[in-house]
């Protein structure tokens, strides 16, 4: 395995050669009041379904909930950070919002290796967020992953 610090990717970073099918990585975070309100102030999205709990009960939700991209970006930061990791190059990405997200969850990402074209440097990741057992988010991302011979 290469030593990463020589080739200015951080530990956690993955190569497009050292890349294999199934290799997955994950993270997990509690969504609290105070993430929706600051994704609401950054995307500029202030539906009252995220932050108005009356307006919000009355709504198929029953309640407020997450923004469904607050729980996308926690897939960008599996990708970026772990898996391909730093250097990574989002080309696209797909997403099916299953289930909502509410204030106090505690979300997981997981993205996992699906297919690898060396030669262009492309990954296919398979991506959901879960919540407990209940799958709140599936999708799909193409990705240029970082290379050794292009660092």
């Amino acid at each position: 395995m290469l030593d990463h610090a020589q080739h200015n990717f951080p530990v956690g970073t993955i190569c497009i050669e050292d890349l294999e099918i199934g290799t997955t990585r994950s993270i997990s975070k509690s969504i609290t009041d105070a993430d929706i309100a600051a994704f609401a102030s950054l995307s500029m999205d202030h539906n009252p379904v995220h932050l108005d709990e009356d307006y919000a009960r009355e709504t198929i939700f029953g309640g407020r909930i997450a923004h469904g991209m607050l729980t996308a970006a926690l897939i960008s930061a599996v990708i970026g950070e772990q898996l391909p990791g730093h250097g990574s190059v989002y080309l696209g990405q797909s997403l099916k919002f299953m289930a909502p997200v509410r204030p106090g969850d505690r979300v997981e990402a997981i993205v996992a290796v699906q297919a690898i074209d060396y030669a262009k440097r492309r990954v296919t990741l398979e991506c959901r967020c879960m919540v407990g057992d209940t799958v709140v988010l599936r999708g799909e991302a193409l990705v240029l992953a970082p290379s050794r011979k292009f660092d």
